[in-house]
């Protein structure tokens, strides 16, 4: 069966789509017997928010298998990693340019797939601190944590594996971070755990004028019409 490549160029959000074949033939025991979309990975940037300012964007597989970018969207600093927040109108973003900097910066991102119910199947999420003075980076860190939905009887998504690093942690001239997180499914929906499987990337990187850049991907082993990934970025 030929794989098939689709790449879509969308706007500041620079969303990158690769997806198998859509059609699936005549599923094992134990795994789901529904149509499904194929094995998906999204990756995409977000532009820079305003300080104290969440920028959000939801990225949906229509009913044609394909993505679908929902607006990138700015708020109030009021999001909670790990929640879905309300929907809200964007405004203008300001220039960070434009803002008044100071000698240290905190961000925070989140890196999360939603099923057609809107219910959080798993997520990544990172807290990086940095301070600068004299063109140069004098500290940064970056820590890591990561969410996913059980079910009753010890089922659903679990925690493969997970890691964090950064390239420089002193004196820098940049810093450049990841996060990466291997979460598997084994329950309601697939009783053989072998069907399901969700991997997601963090990339950030920390300059010493305390800008910085957020970039997402997620890959899944299999997908299904509904299913919206979910990333931000939000500046303090």
């Amino acid at each position: 069966m030929n794989k098939r490549l689709v790449a879509v160029a969308l706007g500041v959000s620079g969303l990158l789509m690769a997806t198998a074949p859509a059609a699936v033939a005549a599923p094992a025991a134990g795994t789901p017997s529904a149509r499904d979309c194929g094995a998906v990975k999204l990756t995409g940037k977000l532009p820079v928010p305003p300080a104290g300012q969440t920028v959000r964007q939801t990225i949906t597989i229509g009913a044609d298998c394909t993505a679908h970018e929902g607006p990138v969207t700015y708020t109030p600093v009021t999001y909670t990693p790990g929640a879905k927040p309300s929907a809200a109108k964007s405004p203008a973003a300001k220039s960070p340019a434009a803002e008044s900097l100071t000698s240290a910066r905190r961000i925070t991102s989140a890196n999360e797939m939603y099923d057609c119910c809107n219910i959080r199947m798993t997520g990544l999420y990172t807290t990086s601190d940095w301070t600068a003075a004299d063109g140069r980076i004098t500290t940064a860190a970056t820590t890591a944590t990561q969410g996913f939905n059980r079910e009753p009887w010890n089922a659903g998504w679990s925690l493969k594996s997970a890691t964090a690093g950064s390239d420089c942690t002193t004196d820098c001239a940049t810093v450049n971070t990841q996060a990466h997180a291997d979460f598997t499914y084994k329950g309601i929906f697939d009783t053989s755990g072998d069907w399901y499987a969700n991997t997601h990337h963090t990339y950030l990187t920390l300059n010493p004028d305390l800008t910085y850049s957020c970039t997402f991907d997620v890959q899944l082993r299999h997908s299904f019409i509904g299913w919206n990934w979910q990333r931000g970025c939000q500046a303090q």
